[in-house]
């Protein structure tokens, strides 16, 4: 049993922290910017909260977070209450943030210099994923600190795999962004066709899931995007968040993605339509206005 902080209990840091107690046993403090949500969580999963980052990272070993974007990571970190001041020499943290690369390596800097070790380490697996336990994990850092913090980490994954050095994990969060994006304009325009031939849908889709134009996307948000159904999932909003990252990074490094630009801009229109906090899937709602 390890003593542990969780920063963030928004949808998927809830669950996570939760996991940590329930399937791991360890002891846990939360933080979180709303007291109230920090209060209900230890109402349902015992441990204690605090008033700032520093106080929950006070004695822990490990130290997680799961915050919005990398302004929100440097406050809840470096920031004059921030759980860097309150971390022991050869504690952990662990960002499950999906952010940019650049911030990763920073914090890790910082981290380093203070005496601790640091992992970035982006999720996917959407809510039901946290609600599971069963999430991907994407990690960069030193390997001695992975081996230390993967059995923690194991608590709210299915999936953890060590990518390379810092920032490492944040890549290859947005190569998984990348993937999806083309993934769900693909099917939305393929139920947009079928649908405009006459076709039943779920027929089709049963035949084509079994070869291979199959995917998680057409298996978990073909029924609910045929229905029109999208106040679920992962919203639009933060979809937009994470390609911003991804745009910036690969006009870094040089990459062309042409089809991940357009998609963007759909997003964009889907906003303009007031889905914001739409699921990603929403993309067949633009093809069908």
């Amino acid at each position: 049993m390890a003593t542990a902080a969780f920063i963030g209990l928004g949808v998927m840091g809830y669950h996570m922290a939760g996991h940590l107690r329930t399937r791991g046993g360890h002891e846990v403090c939360v933080y979180n910017r709303t007291g109230a949500k920090a209060e209900k969580w230890v109402a349902e999963f015992g441990g204690r909260s605090a008033k700032t980052p520093r106080e929950a990272a006070e004695g822990a070993e490990f130290v997680f977070a799961c915050v919005g974007n990398d302004d929100d990571l440097r406050s809840v970190t470096t920031g004059p209450d921030g759980a860097f001041h309150g971390m022991a020499p050869g504690a952990v943290f662990v960002d499950n943030t999906t952010a940019s690369a650049e911030v990763a390596r920073e914090l890790a800097e910082a981290a380093s210099q203070m005496g601790f070790g640091f992992l970035d380490a982006p999720i996917s697996g959407g809510e039901a994923g946290a609600q599971n336990g069963a999430l991907t994990v994407m990690v960069g850092g030193k390997p001695e600190i992975f081996e230390k913090a993967r059995p923690v980490i194991d608590c709210y994954a299915k999936m953890v795999g060590l990518m390379g050095d810092v920032g490492s994990g944040q890549l290859t969060k947005m190569v998984n962004q990348i993937c999806i994006a083309g993934l769900v304009q693909g099917l939305s325009e393929g139920i947009h066709f079928g649908k405009a031939a006459g076709l039943d849908i779920e027929k089709v889709i049963d035949v084509i899931s079994k070869g291979a134009a199959g995917s998680w996307q057409m298996e978990n948000r073909h029924k609910t995007m045929n229905d029109g159904h999208y106040e679920h999932g992962f919203a639009v909003d933060w979809m937009r968040k994470d390609l911003a990252i991804v745009l910036e990074e690969a006009r870094n490094n040089g990459a062309s993605l042409p089809v991940t630009a357009l998609v963007d801009q759909f997003y964009r229109e889907i906003q303009t339509m007031g889905g914001n906090r739409w699921d990603t899937s929403s993309l067949l709602a633009r093809l069908e206005r």
